[in-house]
């Protein structure tokens, strides 16, 4: 058995990648499209500040990909594009509401949080652990961030 290295990657880490690079890729999408829905402009720039963020992390995840010779996720998930459509069509139906949006939000974020934890769960002791854990702590802020906005808007 070889030990694994940021440029020899097992074939377990290279699919947890690719499943991440698909979930940081949803959340971008889902962040700047639900800000073009929002009438609140500072929640708008912070959403789209959140998704840059993920793009960033896709972008890095893609990078350890390519290292390893395979070719890297360049687009989301089906399932992530159908919850952007509900996202949009209640945005549109509640003229913009924040609170509405950020419930959709932390639906999402919910979501990228546990791809995270099964990832280092199922990579414990992978090379790429540094790499996850850092991005793992930014999208747990993010969490927690949108989930906090979501109850501070529902008092309002």
């Amino acid at each position: 058995m070889s030990l694994e290295t940021k440029t020899d990657l097992n074939e377990t880490t290279i699919n947890k990648l690719q499943k991440l690079i698909r979930a940081n890729i949803d959340s971008y999408n889902g962040f700047h499209e639900s800000a073009e829905e929002l009438n609140d402009e500072a929640l708008a720039s912070l959403f789209r500040s959140i998704g840059d963020e993920r793009s960033a992390m896709a972008t890095e995840l893609q990078q350890h990909v390519a290292f390893n010779g395979e070719e890297a996720e360049d687009d989301g998930s089906v399932a992530a594009k159908t919850h952007r459509i509900w996202i949009n069509i209640r945005g549109k139906l509640n003229g913009g509401d924040p609170h509405v949006i950020l419930i959709e939000a932390e639906r999402g974020e919910d979501h990228i949080k546990e791809a995270y934890e099964e990832a280092l769960k199922e990579t414990a002791g992978s090379a790429m652990n540094d790499v996850l854990s850092a991005q793992y702590a930014k999208v747990k802020a993010g969490h927690d961030k949108i989930r906090d906005l979501r109850d501070a808007y529902a008092k309002k």
